[in-house]
């Protein structure tokens, strides 16, 4: 009777609508991913924590349109790489290491210099796990010996011919 499931009880229909809490780890990673689709993302129940907070306020910087509803809160994205701002920019990733170091990967083709600071806590961590493999793709970096603040300059022509 292997890879069988058997069922002696009849199951009762289950209608009941679940409210589950927002999660940081999700939320932060939904905002980054909407701010490279094309067109309009929504989500639901999105957890107002202050990472997710200053997640939305870098994105608006890097030129997303963002939205907030009763329930909900939408990002209009531009598509991959479609951040759109004229100047060098300064983006305040507060305690967030998982803004800080996933941000980076997507300002790997940065049209202008982007700096990335954190609070005390945030730049005493190393961010040459993240900065190392993106200069590979064409990507430079001025770092404070691997910590915060980190200034990117992007490339328009990322090193295709690395092999990992």
């Amino acid at each position: 009777m292997k890879n069988k499931i058997k069922i002696s009880k009849r199951i009762k229909p289950f209608n009941k609508v679940l409210k589950i809490d927002g999660d940081k780890s999700l939320s932060i990673r939904w905002a980054l991913l909407a701010s490279q689709a094309k067109g309009k993302s929504k989500s639901f129940n999105l957890l107002k924590s202050e990472d997710v907070i200053n997640t939305l306020k870098c994105l608006k910087k890097l030129g997303s349109k963002i939205k907030f509803f009763k329930n909900s809160c939408e990002i209009i994205g531009q598509g991959l790489n479609g951040f759109n701002y004229n100047k060098t920019v300064s983006l305040n990733a507060g305690n967030s290491g998982t803004l800080s170091r996933l941000i980076l990967g997507l300002l790997v083709h940065s049209k202008v210099k982007v700096k990335i600071n954190g609070d005390k806590s945030l730049s005493s961590r190393d961010f040459f796990r993240v900065t190392k493999p993106l200069t590979k793709f064409g990507a430079n970096f001025k770092t404070n010996s691997g910590k915060l603040p980190i200034i990117i300059n992007g490339t328009k022509f990322p090193n295709q011919d690395h092999q990992f």
